[in-house]
């Protein structure tokens, strides 16, 4: 089932598959989640998702994740694999 708009009332069409989505994580107990501070956030996990949009209002939403991510920070080859991901990178500071 694909997503809808609340506001149009109309389903979110795919706009791009294989999107990259970086899960954050905060670098301390005072990160405000969203885009305020990113630089209070450092990289966790390197998803593959899909992003919709609504033709009626142009919102767009990223659902559709795989069921595992595609790297880890700890896995020694993270940094490549951030390195080869397709762009943009898509940041999610929230947790």
């Amino acid at each position: 089932m694909k997503p809808v708009c609340v506001k149009c009332r109309r389903f979110f069409k795919p706009a791009k598959t294989g999107v990259s989505v970086m899960e954050q994580m905060p670098c301390g107990n005072d990160a405000p989640p969203g885009n305020t501070e990113p630089e209070n956030w450092k990289p966790y996990k390197l998803w593959q998702a899909d992003l919709y949009r609504c033709d009626g209002c142009g919102h767009e939403v990223i659902t559709g994740f795989a069921q595992l991510p595609s790297a880890e920070h700890y896995q020694p080859e993270f940094k490549d694999k951030v390195a080869r991901a397709r762009q943009p990178i898509y940041e999610v500071n929230d947790c």
